[in-house]
C-alpha cells in the first residue's frame, strides 16, 4: 500500500510552488517512483480502483444555452468573456454541493466557500467548518435539504462516477482535505457526491487529472480560464498557478488583459494569479502609454484598465495636469451620478494621480472641483504642497520610500514637460526663481538635436517656460548643451525681463552663475545661450563632469520684470 506524510501547513501554503504528495515505497508495473520533487506524478492512479479508496459521483445539471461558456465553441477570449459574464455572478452565489452517502442512511454535507468579498451568513462558522444536516433516507429528504440550503436544484441530466484517492486529493486541495479529515463520521464514508453545472464539467475533469498528474491537456485561453475558475472553487492553488503560467505564455490582447484583471477576487485567486494580473497591467500600460494616440479606445475601457494605465511610471503625458484632466473626463463619462463619481475618484483613482507634480494653478482648481469631496481634495492638495516645499534631497528620499509601495504619488513620471519648482516674489520687484532638474539619462537622450521643455510658470500674469537643447556650436562646430527661456502667450503683449541662468557645480555643489541677459519678450519668442557651460557635449556628459551631482543636473533661472 502507498504511504504518505501530509503536512497541513506545507500542503496549502500559497507561497509554495509545489505541493507535497505521497511518495510510493515501491516501483511496480505501471507505477512511477516519486522523485525528489514534491510534485510527484500519480496519473497512473487516476480513476483506478486498485489505487483508490472512494467513489466520486459527479451530478451534472443542465445549463441554459445562453449561459454555457463552452470552451471548445469559443473561438476567442472575447467569446469566452461574453459567455462567462453572466455565469460569473452566478458563480459567486453558488454553493458546492457535496454528498457523503452510505446506504440506507443518507448524509448531506454542504461546504460553503464564498468569495472573500461576499458577506458571510449569520450562522457561518468563521473557520469554514463543513456544515452537516441530518436527513431521512431517500431522495425526498435530500431534495428538501438542498432547497433549505439554497442549493442548485436544477435537474440532473448526467452522472459520472470516478474512483478517487482521498490522500492525493487532500494533498492538493484544502477543500478535499477538510472534507476527508473533519473528524466526523461522514469522513469515513466511501461515496462522495459533487453537483456541478454542465458548463463546469470539462474544467472539473481537467482539474481532477491535474491533481494526479500535474499536467493539463487544454491549451486554449478560454479552456485554461475555465480550469482556473474550477481550481479556485475547489481551492487547488498549484493548478491555479499552473494555469496562470500557461496564460502568460499566450499572446495578450486588450480583451484578455481586462479579463484577467476582472477575475474573482478571492484571496487564493489573488495570490495564485498575481503574476498574471501584473502582466496584464504591464501590457495595458505599455499599449496605452501614449493616451493621446488611443483616446477613444482608452475612454471606453473599464475601471480596471484605467487603473493599470494611470498607475504606470512610463505614461507618456505632457504633465501630471494632463493625467488629472483625463481621469476627470473618464470618470464623468462612466459615472454620471456625482455620488458614485466621488466615491470612485477618492477610493480608486486619486491614489494614482501624482498631485505633487501638478502645477500650483491646477492644484487650486482641484480645491474647487465639485467632483472631489472637499475634505479629500484639501488633504491631497496640502500633501502635494508640502512635498513641493521640501528640499530636493528630502523629495528624493520620499520618492524612494514610495517606489517600494503600490502608492507611488511621490514618484515622478517621464513627463513631456518637466516639472519645476518656483519661488515667486511681488516686492520689491516682480520676480521668480525657477529650479529645473534633469537626470543624466534625460540629457543623454537629447543628443544629437533633441530638446526638453519645462512646465509653464508664471510671472506678471504671463506664462514662461525653460527649454534645454543639444545644439551644434556655431563657432566650434561641436555639440553642446544649451538653455533657453521662452514666453508662451502669442499676440501683442511684450515683457522686458532680466534673466540669469545658473547651475550647481562640483566640488562646492553651489549654484554658479553661467549667463545673464535681458530681453523684451513677445509671444512665442525664446532667448538663451547655445553653449551654457562653454564645453563640448562629450565633456558635459563625461563620467567626471562637474555638473552632474548624483546623476542629476541642477539648473536655476531667475527672472525679474524690468521697471
Amino acid at each position: 500500500m502507498m504511504k504518505g506524510e501530509l503536512n497541513n501547513t506545507d500542503l496549502f501554503d500559497p507561497r509554495t510552488t509545489t505541493t507535497s504528495v505521497m511518495e510510493p515505497e515501491f516501483s511496480g508495473a505501471g507505477a512511477r517512483t516519486a522523485t525528489s520533487s514534491t510534485d510527484a506524478d500519480f496519473a497512473f492512479a487516476f480513476n483506478d480502483s486498485n489505487f483508490s479508496d472512494r467513489l466520486l459521483r459527479i451530478e451534472i445539471t443542465g445549463d441554459s444555452p445562453d449561459s454555457r461558456p463552452d470552451s471548445d465553441a469559443c473561438a476567442s477570449i472575447a467569446d469566452w468573456a461574453r459567455h462567462r459574464k453572466r455565469r460569473r455572478e452566478d458563480f459567486k452565489k453558488e454553493s458546492s454541493v457535496v454528498e457523503l452517502t452510505d446506504c440506507p442512511e443518507e448524509q448531506i454535507l454542504n461546504d460553503n466557500q464564498p468569495d472573500m468579498d461576499d458577506e458571510p451568513c449569520e450562522n457561518q462558522d468563521e473557520d469554514a467548518v463543513a456544515m452537516v444536516e441530518e436527513s431521512p433516507s431517500g431522495d425526498d429528504g435530500a431534495n428538501s435539504i438542498d432547497s433549505d440550503w439554497g442549493m442548485d436544484c436544477s435537474q440532473v441530466v448526467r452522472i459520472k462516477t470516478l474512483h478517487i484517492s482521498s490522500p492525493i486529493l487532500a494533498a492538493k486541495s484544502p477543500f478535499f482535505y477538510k472534507l476527508f479529515s473533519n473528524g466526523m463520521r461522514e469522513s469515513e464514508q466511501r461515496h462522495v457526491t459533487l453537483r456541478i453545472n454542465a458548463s463546469e464539467e470539462a474544467a472539473l475533469m481537467e482539474l481532477l487529472n491535474f491533481m494526479y498528474s500535474s499536467t493539463l491537456k487544454t491549451t486554449t485561453a478560454p479552456g485554461l480560464l475555465d480550469v482556473l475558475m474550477a481550481a479556485d472553487k475547489f481551492e487547488v492553488a498549484s493548478c491555479m498557478r499552473h494555469c496562470s503560467r500557461l496564460l502568460r505564455n499566450i499572446p495578450m490582447t486588450p480583451e484578455s488583459a481586462l479579463l484577467y484583471l476582472e477575475l474573482p477576487s478571492s484571496v487564493l485567486m489573488a495570490e495564485a494569479v498575481q503574476a498574471l494580473t501584473d502582466a496584464a497591467k504591464q501590457y495595458l500600460a505599455a499599449r496605452y502609454k501614449d493616451i493621446s494616440k488611443f483616446i477613444d479606445e482608452v475612454m471606453a475601457l473599464p475601471l480596471a484598465g484605467i487603473e493599470a494605465i494611470v498607475s504606470s511610471d512610463d505614461l507618456q503625458v505632457a504633465s501630471e495636469d494632463a493625467v488629472y484632466d483625463f481621469v476627470l473626463k473618464w470618470s464623468r463619462t462612466h459615472y454620471q451620478k456625482l455620488e458614485e463619481r466621488r466615491e470612485i475618484l477618492v477610493s480608486r483613482l486619486a491614489r494614482y494621480i501624482r498631485f505633487p507634480y501638478m502645477t500650483c494653478r491646477k492644484l487650486k482648481k482641484v480645491l474647487t472641483c465639485n467632483d472631489f469631496d472637499h475634505e479629500a481634495a484639501s488633504k491631497l492638495v496640502l500633501e502635494a504642497l508640502f512635498f513641493k516645499a521640501e528640499a530636493p534631497h528630502r523629495q528624493r528620499v520620499l520618492a524612494a520610500e514610495e517606489s517600494a509601495t503600490l502608492n507611488r504619488r511621490f514618484v515622478e513620471r517621464a513627463y513631456k514637460y518637466r516639472p519645476v519648482k518656483v519661488v515667486e516674489f511681488d516686492l520689491p520687484r516682480q520676480q521668480c526663481v525657477v529650479y529645473l532638474d534633469l537626470k543624466r539619462e534625460e540629457c543623454a537622450n537629447l543628443f544629437p538635436s533633441g530638446r526638453v521643455y519645462s512646465q509653464a510658470f508664471h510671472l506678471g500674469g504671463q506664462g514662461f517656460f525653460l527649454s534645454a537643447h543639444c545644439n551644434m556650436d556655431q563657432q566650434s562646430s561641436f555639440h553642446c548643451f544649451g538653455l533657453f527661456l521662452g514666453m508662451q502667450e502669442k499676440g501683442s503683449v511684450s515683457f522686458a525681463v532680466d534673466y540669469e541662468f545658473a547651475a550647481r557645480s562640483k566640488p562646492t555643489e553651489e549654484f554658479l552663475s553661467k549667463y545673464k541677459g535681458n530681453y523684451t519678450f513677445t509671444g512665442g519668442k525664446a532667448v538663451g545661450y547655445r553653449n551654457l557651460f562653454a564645453i563640448p557635449w562629450t565633456n558635459f556628459m563625461a563620467d567626471d563632469s562637474l555638473y552632474f551631482i548624483n546623476g542629476v543636473l541642477h539648473l536655476r533661472a531667475e527672472l525679474t520684470i524690468r521697471q
